[in-house]
C-alpha cells in the first residue's frame, strides 16, 4: 500500500489562518479518553466510579477488622456517533485548479472546514451533556453574567453551589457563552489592571484562558446558545420528597418538562435545580444530585424557569469524552492509505483516509465519540 497521505501532511495545515473557526472550549475543559483503539457505532465502554464509604468506630481488638472490601461501580458511556466528512476530487477538477496554482490551498481549506464541522458537533454534544446533567444553578434568566462593573459575586455564588455539593477544589473548570465572556471583558475593569490581575493577558489579548478566576479555569465556546424551557404548567408534588431524594412525581398540571429546565418549588425558592430527567406528561422527574436540600411536600407548586443560556462550570472529572477512530472491517477495506492527524485547534485527533475511485479521489475525516456528566453534584449552570 502506498504511502500517499503522508504527502498531504503540509496541505492539511497550509491554510489554518484563512478558514473560520468557532470557539472551543468545552473539548480542552473535560476529561477526554482518547485511543487510536476502534470502536463501533453504539459500542458501550466502562467508566470506573467509586461510592462513598461508611465509617466504623475504631475498637480494641486482637485481630484488625475483616473488612474494607468495595464494590466499585461503572458508568457505561457509549460511542454515540460515528461520522465522517468527504472530500472529492475528479482529475479535470484537480487539473484545472492546479493550472492556477490553487489547488494545495483550496484542499487544505477542505480538510479545517472538515475539522471544523467534527469539532463543532462534538463541541455542541459536550455543552448539552453539561448543562442538561448539571445539580442546580444561579443567576437570572435573560441576563448575562458579570453585567455589573467590577463585580464578581456570580463567580463565587457559584463556587458555593460546587463547594456546598463537595465538588473537587482543584482542577474547576468554567464554560462561558460570548455574552458572558463580553462582560468580563468589557465591565469587569479589575482584570484588566495587571497589578489587580496579575496579568496582562486580558488587557493586551483578550486572552481569558489565561486568567483563572476563583479556582476556575475559564474557557469560551461557541456552542453555548439559548434553550428553550418546556411548555409545562400547574404541576405540583405528588407526595413529599426528603432531603437528598432526586427523583420528584409531578401530577395536575400539562406540558413538557424537559431535561435542563431549571425549576424552583414553593417550599424551597431559594435554590434552582437542574432537571436531568424530563416528562411530557405528569410523572417523575429527575434532578441532579445531590438531590432536593429541604423537604418538599406533596401538593407544592412547581415553577419551571424561563428561557436561559447556560454557563456551566464543572470538574474536569465530571464530564467525559471519549473518541475512537470508527470500526473498519478486520481485513481492511478499500483505503489506500489512512493516517491519523490532529486538529491544532482542539487538539482532537482525526483519522484521514484515501480512497483512489476511476478517475477521481476521494477523502474521508472520520471520528467516533461518545459524552457524558458522571457527575452531578460537581456540574453547576451559571445561568445567562
Amino acid at each position: 500500500m502506498a504511502n500517499t497521505l503522508t504527502n498531504l501532511i503540509p496541505t492539511i495545515y497550509e491554510a489554518l489562518d484563512v478558514v473560520s473557526r468557532e470557539m472551543v472550549g468545552f473539548i480542552p475543559a473535560v476529561t477526554r479518553n482518547v485511543s487510536a483503539e476502534r470502536a463501533a457505532l453504539n459500542q458501550s465502554i466502562l467508566v470506573p466510579v467509586t461510592q462513598a464509604q461508611a465509617a466504623a468506630d475504631n475498637t480494641p481488638a486482637v485481630m484488625p477488622p475483616n473488612t474494607g472490601d468495595q464494590t466499585i461501580g461503572s458508568v457505561a458511556m457509549t460511542i454515540s456517533r460515528s461520522k465522517h466528512v468527504p472530500i472529492r476530487w475528479n482529475g479535470e477538477e484537480q487539473l484545472g485548479l492546479a493550472s492556477s496554482g490553487m489547488f494545495r490551498t483550496v484542499l487544505g481549506q477542505q480538510f479545517q472546514q472538515a475539522f471544523r464541522t467534527l469539532v463543532n458537533l462534538i463541541e455542541a454534544d459536550l455543552f448539552t451533556a453539561a448543562y442538561q446533567g448539571a445539580s442546580r444553578a444561579w443567576g437570572n434568566a435573560g441576563t448575562a453574567p458579570f453585567a455589573t462593573a467590577s463585580d464578581l459575586s456570580d463567580l463565587a455564588q457559584l463556587r458555593k453551589v460546587l463547594d456546598d455539593n463537595g465538588a473537587p477544589q482543584t482542577d474547576l473548570q468554567l464554560v462561558l457563552g460570548s455574552a458572558a465572556v463580553a462582560n468580563l471583558r468589557g465591565r469587569q475593569s479589575l482584570l484588566l489592571k495587571v497589578s489587580e490581575a496579575g496579568s496582562a493577558a486580558l488587557l493586551r489579548h483578550g486572552a481569558i484562558t489565561e486568567l483563572p478566576l476563583e479556582g476556575f479555569e475559564l474557557h469560551n465556546s461557541n456552542a453555548i446558545q439559548l434553550v428553550a424551557k418546556g411548555t409545562g404548567s400547574g404541576y405540583v408534588t405528588s407526595g413529599a420528597t426528603a432531603p437528598g431524594v432526586g427523583s420528584i412525581a409531578l401530577a395536575s398540571g400539562t406540558g413538557t418538562v424537559n431535561a435542563g429546565d431549571i425549576v424552583t418549588f414553593a417550599a424551597d425558592t431559594v435554590n434552582k435545580y437542574v432537571v436531568n430527567a424530563g416528562i411530557a406528561a405528569p410523572g417523575t422527574i429527575g434532578i441532579g444530585a445531590p438531590g432536593a436540600l429541604v423537604t418538599i411536600p406533596t401538593g407544592n407548586a412547581v415553577t419551571v424557569g424561563a428561557n436561559y443560556t447556560p454557563n456551566v462550570a464543572f470538574s474536569r472529572s465530571a464530564v467525559q469524552l471519549i473518541t475512537r477512530m470508527p470500526a473498519r472491517p478486520e481485513n481492511g477495506d478499500m483505503a489506500e492509505d489512512v493516517m491519523t492527524v490532529q486538529d491544532p485547534v482542539s487538539g482532537l485527533a482525526f483519522e484521514v483516509s484515501e480512497y483512489r475511485q476511476f478517475r477521481q479521489t476521494s477523502y474521508h475525516v472520520a471520528i467516533a465519540w461518545g459524552v457524558a456528566n458522571l457527575k452531578p453534584n460537581h456540574t453547576a449552570i451559571l445561568i445567562g
